[in-house]
């Protein structure tokens, strides 16, 4: 019988050699990634059953990556293991297509499950967080800025992560595969979508907004 394939996105090593002892008994580890952008490339060559991704990775963050793995392969699902205890950060899971959220200092046991639901077709979410989060979703704030944020392109969402990292302009334009000059449309049409007044302001929405 064939072992369902796993993908694994985790920039700490030695978290991703822990969870390879736990995950290889019962599925086929295909390949571990340390960043979002490998992620997609992991994904979209490799078609795993599910990727367990952490939220926060280099060069794009996990949410954003499993975002556009969705839309290119939704039959893949999706297990985030995370330190983030905010359910903001779970919300926004569910909204990109995850079909978990598990944190990491949560028993071993729990991923397995939250990993045998996604295959099924079923959602997990921690117990420390589901409750929370269905209050959270009813009476979701929506402020202007946060309405705003919701309107970013993937390639804007792409750049803003860059930005925050300390890219430079030139930098970010190198990692995607872009000009400069596109760079620069890009970071100046959040400032006016965002009706903020400079790069730092932008820099410190994404930083508030968790966008790294």
């Amino acid at each position: 019988m064939r072992k369902p394939r796993i993908l694994l996105a985790d920039d700490h090593r030695m978290v991703a050699e822990g969870l390879r002892g736990l995950l290889e008994p019962d599925y086929h580890l295909v390949e571990i990634v340390e960043d979002g952008r490998a992620l997609l490339e992991a994904a979209d060559c490799l078609v795993p059953d599910v990727v367990v991704a952490d939220v926060s990775m280099p060069l794009l963050n996990g949410i954003e990556a499993v975002r556009q793995i969705k839309k290119n392969n939704p039959s893949i699902a999706v297990v985030f293991l995370t330190m983030h205890l905010d359910v903001a950060y779970a919300a926004s899971a569910l909204e990109a297509g995850a079909s978990g959220y598990v944190l990491k200092h949560s028993a071993s046991s729990e991923l397995l499950t939250a990993i045998a639901c996604a295959l099924k077709g079923q959602t997990y979410i921690t117990p420390v967080l589901a409750g929370e989060l269905l209050s959270y979703q009813r009476n979701r704030p929506q402020s202007e800025t946060e309405g705003g944020f919701a309107r970013l392109t993937a390639r804007q969402r792409e750049v803003l992560q860059l930005l925050a990292e300390g890219h430079s302009t030139k930098e970010a334009a190198t990692i995607l595969g872009i000009s400069t000059r596109t760079v620069e449309f890009h970071k100046y049409s959040m400032i006016e979508s965002l009706r903020l007044k400079s790069s730092a302001e932008l820099v410190r929405f994404a930083v508030e907004y968790g966008v790294k």
